[in-house]
């Protein structure tokens, strides 16, 4: 029997929207309604993406980004402040818990693989870091982050196609690093662009991490739309949270 998932592109989303979709697709997904999903997009405008638990003053230059018009948007996961902007590939997969290994760093793992081999074709090797990171010679490439609810999976994370590194260090800041070869964001990541010397295909990527995806699971992709019911849940967390100061800075 064929192990069937719904492959989704939205394409330019704004940022606000960007993290209702995720959001969206793990409720739906809960009752459900939706079947497993592997959903990509890339934020249409200079976005900070804070972690659930960070506090804005300790990560963002709030003076800086309204200088660069640099959005800021709380999301439901943890992990770190991240900066993307549209040379910053995002995919999201959600899954049942039972795809996965019980195990949260295999977890990671079991997503994370798959997605470094997609970038391992175009020819430099990326490798997963335990928890939630891929990289390229020892600098992050991929950050990634969990949401779980009622036995269902989101892990989301970003793969730098190409870096405005100046703007990453002018907005972000970088609380309590332990490395002494890290003073600021810029030196933690590297891009694809940079390694190739060139700026890859956006689609060609995207179709190089659905095809590890499924054969790491052994499922088959199956292009389709976002519900109605998804729709309508995307709707409301628009109104009711992301695009409001109490959500986004409430820490």
């Amino acid at each position: 029997m064929t192990n069937t998932w719904r492959l989704l592109d939205s394409g330019l989303v704004p940022p606000v929207e960007s993290a209702a979709l995720d959001e969206a697709i793990l409720t739906a997904h809960t009752s459900g309604s939706v079947p497993n999903t592997l959903h990509f997009y890339i934020r249409s405008a200079p976005t900070i993406s804070v972690g659930y638990f960070q506090k804005i003053s300790e990560t963002v230059d709030l003076e800086e980004c309204r200088k660069r018009n640099v959005q800021i948007i709380r999301r439901k996961s943890g992990g770190s402040s991240i900066y993307t902007d549209r040379d910053q590939l995002i995919f999201a997969l959600v899954v049942h818990e039972r795809e996965l290994p019980d195990d949260r760093t295999d977890s990671f793992k079991a997503i994370c693989e798959p997605v470094a081999r997609a970038i391992c074709s175009f020819g430099v090797e990326a490798k997963y870091r335990p928890m939630n990171d891929i990289e390229i010679a020892g600098k992050k490439l991929s950050g990634n982050a969990q949401l779980r609810r009622k036995g269902s999976v989101l892990q989301h994370g970003t793969v730098i196609v190409a870096a405005d590194l100046q703007a990453m260090d002018a907005v972000l800041r970088l609380p309590g690093s332990t490395r002494g070869d890290v003073s600021k964001p810029s030196d933690r990541v590297t891009s694809l662009a940079s390694v190739l010397g060139t700026k890859p295909d956006m689609d060609v990527l995207k179709s190089k991490i659905a095809e590890e995806i499924s054969a790491g699971f052994s499922a088959k992709f199956a292009p389709g739309p976002m519900t109605k019911q998804e729709r309508g849940i995307v709707h409301d967390l628009i109104k009711e949270r992301y695009s409001r100061e109490e959500w986004n800075f409430r820490f």
